[in-house]
C-alpha cells in the first residue's frame, strides 16, 4: 500500500492521503468519518495535541529545571476531554470565565493547576474561584482586587494573584488579536506609570498574595523577538518594582501567542520549532534575571492555539455551486461562519482539499460560501482545488482552535460535534445538538400561549 505525504499542507506526520485518494488524519480515513458522524464534523488528532503539550513540559523540565509550569489557554478550544488529557500529561490550564472552570472542574482537573484570567471578572467567577482553590488569579483591574480581597476576607484565605501588564510591545498579527498595544483594553501599563501604582495598590491587601506578573502581547505571532522583548520589558519592570517598593516577585506569566500554520506564506514552525521558541524566552529569563540581580522566577506559558490548531480539522459537505463568469465561483458547504467565524471576524486565511478525492491536482481558484444569511458567510476565498462537485467532502486544516470555541447557533443552525481521532478510532467529545436543544431554554410567557 502506498501512503502520500501532506506536509505540503501542514507541518505533522499523521495527515496522510491513503491508496483510496482520500484523506486521512490519524489513521482515519475523512470519507468514513463523515459517513459516521456526518457533516459539519470538527475532528482532533488526539497525539498531536499531546505531542504538543510534552514538547512544552519538557522543554520547561530540561532547560528551566522544571521550575515552571505550562497553562494550556482554554479558550481556544475547551471541553472536558481536552481538560482530561492536559491532566494526563501533567499540564497547568488556563480559564477565563466561570463556565471554563466550570468545564475543567467537572472534567476532574486539579484546582491548584488552575489559573483564572481573563478582563471584567464578575463577582459569582471570583467567588467561584476562590471555592474552587485555583492556584493562581491574573488581576486586570482595581475592581478585581477589592473583590478577590472581599471574597478571600469572607473565606479566611489567602488568594495568590498576578497582576497583567502592558509593555506596550505590539507584535506583528491581526489589530483585533494584539494585546499589549498603548490602547488595549487588557493590562496595566508599565509606562504610564499604571502598572507600578495597582502594584502598591495590591500589597496593601492582607487576603492577596502578589507573586509576580503576566504579560500577553498577542496571539498568532511568528517572530520570536517580540517574545523576548516582551520578556526583557517585564524584567526590566521587575527590577523597578524591587528598587522602588522593596517587593521582588517569584512569578512570571509569559502569555502565549505563537502562531501556526494556516495558508501558504504562514511559518511551518513544527514541533521541534515551538521547543525553540521556549528555549529563547527561558534564556531571555535568565539572562535577564542575572543582568538586573533577581532571583530566577517561576515561570508559567500560556499555549493554546498552537497546541489544538493544527490538530484539528473541519469536514463539510459540498452543496451548492455557483459561478458568477468572470468574477467568481462559489462552492457552498452545510457549514458556515456559525462553526468558523474567524473569516468574517479576521478575514483568516485557511487551506482546503477535497477529502474524498485528496490526491487529485487543484483545477481551478474557488471561493468556500457557507450557509448562513449573510454574505459575508465565508470560510475564505481563492482556495486552488480540483473541480469540486455536489457530495464531495471538503476538509479545512487547521480548525482546531478558535473555531468550536467560538460557535454560535445563528440561524439556529446547529453546532457540529467534535471527535477525538486516536490509532484510526474516532470517538465523540462533543456530542451532536439537537433541534431540542436550540429550543430547550425557549420560554413563552402565558399572556401568549
Amino acid at each position: 500500500m502506498i501512503w502520500y505525504n501532506v506536509r505540503m499542507f501542514n507541518t505533522r506526520d499523521t495527515l496522510k492521503i491513503n491508496a483510496k485518494g482520500h484523506l486521512e488524519i490519524g489513521g482515519a480515513d475523512c470519507v468514513d468519518l463523515a459517513a459516521e458522524f456526518g457533516t459539519p464534523l470538527y475532528v482532533f488528532d488526539e497525539a498531536y495535541i499531546r505531542q504538543m503539550m510534552r514538547i512544552y513540559r519538557d522543554t520547561i523540565a530540561e532547560e528551566y529545571d522544571g521550575n515552571g509550569l505550562v497553562l494550556y489557554a482554554s479558550k481556544a478550544f475547551s471541553c472536558t476531554a481536552v481538560y482530561a488529557i492536559a491532566r494526563q500529561e501533567n499540564i497547568g490550564v488556563d480559564v477565563v470565565s466561570g463556565g471554563e472552570l466550570y468545564t475543567a472542574m467537572r472534567a476532574g482537573f486539579p484546582s491548584e493547576k488552575i489559573t483564572m484570567h481573563g478582563n471584567n471578572k464578575l463577582p459569582h467567577e471570583i467567588a467561584e474561584a476562590l471555592d474552587c482553590g485555583v492556584g493562581m488569579i491574573v488581576v486586570d483591574a482595581y475592581s478585581e482586587v477589592d473583590l478577590i480581597e472581599a471574597e478571600a476576607e469572607k473565606r479566611g484565605i489567602v488568594q495568590n494573584v498576578l497582576i497583567r501588564i502592558n509593555p506596550g510591545v505590539e507584535a506583528h498579527t491581526h489589530a483585533y488579536v494584539q494585546t499589549a498595544t498603548p490602547d488595549s483594553k487588557f493590562g496595566f501599563s508599565v509606562a504610564s506609570g499604571a502598572a507600578e501604582a495597582i502594584t502598591k495598590y495590591a500589597l496593601s491587601k492582607p487576603h492577596l498574595r502578589l507573586r509576580g506578573y503576566h504579560c500577553h502581547i498577542g496571539s498568532q505571532i511568528f517572530e520570536k523577538q517580540s517574545f523576548v522583548l516582551a520578556v526583557e520589558k517585564n524584567l526590566a519592570f521587575m527590577a523597578e518594582m524591587k528598587k522602588n517598593l522593596g517587593f521582588e516577585a517569584d512569578s512570571l506569566n509569559m502569555g502565549g501567542g505563537f502562531g501556526i500554520w494556516y495558508a501558504e506564506g504562514d511559518a511551518k514552525i513544527g514541533v521541534a520549532g515551538y521547543a525553540d521558541y521556549l528555549r529563547a524566552l527561558l534564556s531571555t529569563v535568565r539572562e535577564g534575571c542575572k543582568k538586573y540581580g533577581l532571583r530566577l522566577p517561576f515561570v508559567y506559558l500560556e499555549p493554546g492555539r498552537s497546541i489544538v490548531g493544527e490538530a484539528g480539522i473541519t469536514l463539510y459537505t459540498v452543496g451548492a455551486i455557483r459561478e458568477i463568469p468572470g468574477i467568481r465561483k462559489y462552492v457552498a458547504v452545510d457549514g458556515g461562519m456559525f462553526d468558523n467565524p474567524r473569516y468574517a471576524l479576521y478575514q483568516s486565511r485557511y487551506t482546503a482539499i477535497l477529502a474524498n478525492r485528496a490526491a487529485e491536482e487543484p483545477s481551478e481558484l474557488v471561493s468556500i460560501a457557507g450557509k448562513c444569511c449573510e454574505s459575508g458567510d465565508l470560510i475564505g476565498v481563492d482556495f486552488n482545488l480540483p473541480k469540486a462537485a455536489t457530495g464531495d467532502i471538503l476538509a479545512v486544516f487547521s480548525t482546531g482552535a478558535y473555531n468550536y470555541s467560538m460557535a454560535s447557533n445563528y440561524n439556529r443552525n446547529l453546532i457540529p460535534p467534535a471527535v477525538l481521532v486516536n490509532g484510526g478510532k474516532a470517538e465523540y467529545i462533543v456530542m451532536p445538538q439537537t433541534y431540542e436543544d436550540l429550543v430547550r431554554n425557549d420560554a413563552v410567557p402565558e399572556r401568549l400561549k
